[in-house]
């Protein structure tokens, strides 16, 4: 377990100094300040929404039925930090988009309305997912079990 630990450190370490160095190396130095505050509020944004909500969504569901199956609450914590994350990426487009790029072929997408079916989409795919665990466990629970003599 140490060694694992130790690696996954010095691999993140490592991502961590790539990272800093492409963006030293890529981004024009008038421009970090910009990359500064997008970063600043992701970290804002995930502390102070994201997490609460994960956690929030947590203790209704264990709450709201003993009976669901830790990976039913699992899916429900993945989808909304994937479906949080890619809100996350995609907001800055959309915000641009509004304000009207001066080159219209930058942004030709209509982003807000795909981030609602890429939210729509996760929605479907989380209970899918979910309805297929408690398929799963409810049909476990159902099988006899042998009597050894």
């Amino acid at each position: 377990m140490r060694t694992a630990r130790g690696v996954l450190i010095v691999v993140g370490v490592l991502g961590l100094a790539l990272g800093a160095y492409v963006l030293v190396d890529t981004v024009a130095v008038r421009r970090l300040p910009g990359v500064a505050l997008w970063i600043g509020a992701a970290i804002v944004l995930h502390d102070a929404m994201l997490s609460p909500l994960v956690f929030g969504l947590g203790v209704l569901t264990r709450r709201a039925g003993h009976r669901l199956a830790g990976s039913i609450i699992v899916t429900a914590q993945a989808a909304i930090v994937l479906g949080s994350l890619m809100t996350l990426i995609v907001l800055p487009a959309i915000v641009a988009q509004d304000l009207g790029p001066k080159n219209p072929s930058i942004l030709p997408l209509d982003y807000a309305l795909n981030l609602a079916l890429f939210w729509l989409a996760l929605a479907v795919a989380s209970v899918l997912v979910s309805l297929w665990f408690y398929l799963r466990t409810r049909r476990a629970n159902q099988r006899p079990s042998r009597i050894q003599s």
